[in-house]
């Protein structure tokens, strides 16, 4: 059950880890059960306080998305992390024979997809679309996903934690490098035109 296992990474991961890993679910049903639900957070509530709410500087004007502009957006933030989710889970897999590591693909993306948790349940705040607000919240959220990647690859990857230390730090370091190619990806779309367009209503 997808909320039995987000209960439980917020408040034991550690025992919640080796029941993920017991359950050794497959790919699709991971994605089914777990990732295509939470990522959609962000993309949803991203498209609603961007259209709805809107955003100001200081006591300035509300600015606000065209929907269709939003919609694009949201589409995409969503198909990007559902290709995010899958090529650390490789990567992961991977990266896995280095560590001594004989764990499955289903298994590296199942970590993959469990680490990314409190990112996508923070998500719920960009109703609100202030960015000193979002990043405040942000913050905490993106430092507890380090440690559920930290507290995880050990128990799914069936390494020592000295061993998994390394490899989580690895993934981690991947991770980054995945942030800003997307980065990277979303400012040259904006340079050529394809980027939000503000409401004029």
């Amino acid at each position: 059950m997808v909320l039995n296992h987000v209960w439980g990474l917020l408040f034991h991961p550690a025992e919640e880890w080796k029941d993920i890993r017991k359950e050794r679910c497959t790919i699709g049903k991971c994605f089914c059960s777990h990732v295509l639900i939470l990522s959609a957070i962000p993309a949803v509530a991203g498209y609603i306080g961007t259209t709805q709410v809107g955003w100001s500087y200081g006591a300035g004007e509300v600015h606000k998305l065209t929907a269709q502009s939003a919609m694009q957006i949201a589409i995409l933030t969503y198909l990007v992390m559902l290709v995010a989710v899958f090529s650390l889970g490789k990567a992961i897999h991977w990266m896995g024979q280095t560590y001594g590591s004989k764990q499955t693909l289903p298994a590296s993306i199942a970590l993959a997809a469990y680490t990314a948790t409190p990112l996508w349940l923070v998500g719920f705040f960009f109703l609100y679309p202030v960015l000193w607000i979002n990043m405040l919240i942000g913050l905490p959220a993106l430092a507890y996903t380090v440690y559920l990647l930290y507290t995880g690859v050990p128990v799914m990857m069936g390494v020592t934690k000295e061993r998994g230390f390394l490899f989580a730090s690895a993934v981690l370091a991947v991770g980054l490098v995945m942030l800003v190619a997307v980065l990277a990806a979303t400012a040259l779309l904006w340079g050529m035109g394809v980027g939000p367009e503000l409401s004029t209503i």
